[in-house]
This record gives C-alpha cells, structure tokens and sequence, in this order.
C-alpha cells in the first residue's frame, strides 16, 4: 500500500521552457515529505512580516515552515508578471488536469497545497482539502469540498462526544486566520521578487479565502434539490 501522495504541477511558459513542483505528501498526514535543502531566504526567518496569527515559538522555531517550502517556487517565478500565459499540467496517480491560464492562476493553486502541507497550525486546518485536491476549482467546487471537509470534522468531533458545530459558526474562524496569514505571506513576497507573479497568486489566493465563507448560505440554498432522495430517508 502506497504511504505516500503525489500532485505535481508542470508549467510551459510561452518559449516552450518547463518547470516541474511535485508535491510528495505522507498520507497518514500530509505532511510535506521533499522539503528543499539548503539555507532559506532571507524572507523566511519566522520574524520577518510574521503572521499576527502565528503561534509558533521564535525561541525554537527559526524560519516560517511555509516561506522554507515556497522558496524554489518563490525563486522559479520571480521574473515573470503575474499576467503572462502559461500552460498548466497538474497530474496525480489517478488523473491529470490540464489548462491554459495567466501565471497568478495557474501558480495559486500549487502555492495553497505548499501552504497546508508545511506545518503552520493555522493553515494545517485546510489539510483535508489537499487530500481531494481539485485544480482549477470553480468557486462552487471550492465551497463544496471546503463545507464537506468541515461538516465530516463535525461528524468526527461529535462520534467522540465534543461539541459539534453543525451550524459553521467556526468557518468564518477559520477563513478570518487564513487570510491573516495570506496577508503577511504576500508583504515577504513583495520582498522576495521584483515581478509580481507571486504576489498576485499569493492575492488570489486570499480572495478566494474571503468570498468561500460568503458563499455558503447561498451554495446550501442552491443544493438543496439536490438531495431530496436523501433527505426522505
């Protein structure tokens, strides 16, 4: 049995050149298991621009777990802007999802399962999504794995018997520490590089984070025929 997950992303920029990022994540977990080697940037001392969310211990932890994991990608795409095209391959055991996009989409995605799988407390929260990643996610595929992930963490807490949120009151929680932590992510990224393509996937990213939460009342208004053999059980 496999112990181990795979999701690579492959970028063809206009001049044919290409870039691979696999991902490989311990499935127990997942964890980021191909960590990058070498002394992190400047960028990454857990000190500089350092989430006002974050809750890790400056005496024992030196650099932010993300921005050590970001850095190749970081290095990779800081003289590009964020609208130039790129064709975009991301491939997993099962299947693989192609698309041609501007480089802040098509980078937005691999930058959301690097900022999970790294070990920040805060965003680790979102780990179930990575599992069932979905490249180039509409918004309403987004809200949907994003409220299944969250009502079988609901299902977990009550089997145990803790309170369980069945009303999502915790979602906007969470999604307020996640953009906290895209906030500060994007001012060591306007440090790290000159071109803004990162920034702006890093931007995309934290738009994403504060529409999903508002997306909710309506995607459950929106879905409810769709469940009408369930709900006559």
């Amino acid at each position: 049995m496999d112990e181990t997950l795979e999701i690579t992303y492959s970028y063809t920029f206009q001049d044919q050149k290409r870039i691979d990022f696999p991902t490989v994540l311990k499935k127990e977990n997942l964890s980021l298991l191909n960590t990058p080697a070498g002394e992190p940037p400047f960028w990454a001392d857990l000190e500089f621009n350092r989430c006002s969310v974050c809750s890790l211990a400056p005496a024992t932890v030196k650099h932010c777990p993300i921005a050590v994991n970001l850095a190749p990608v970081v290095e990779a795409f800081e003289d590009f802007y964020s609208y130039e095209s790129v064709h975009v391959v991301a491939t997993t055991r099962e299947r693989s999802y192609s698309k041609s996009a501007t480089i802040q989409e098509g980078l937005s995605a691999l930058l959301g399962i690097i900022m999970v799988s790294s070990g920040c407390p805060v965003m680790e929260r979102l780990k179930p999504m990575v599992r069932f990643h979905l490249p180039f996610a509409a918004m309403e595929e987004t809200t949907y794995r994003m409220l299944s992930m969250y009502l079988i963490a609901q299902l977990y807490r009550h089997r145990k018997g803790e309170h369980a949120d069945w009303e999502l009151h915790g979602l906007n929680t969470i999604y307020k520490d996640v953009g906290a932590v895209n906030v500060s992510f994007a001012k060591r990224l306007r440090a790290a590089a000159s071109k803004d393509a990162n920034v702006n996937a890093m931007v995309n990213l934290d738009c994403l984070a504060k529409v999903v939460p508002f997306m909710v009342k309506e995607l459950l208004e929106e879905m409810e025929g769709y469940f009408a053999g369930l709900l006559a059980l």
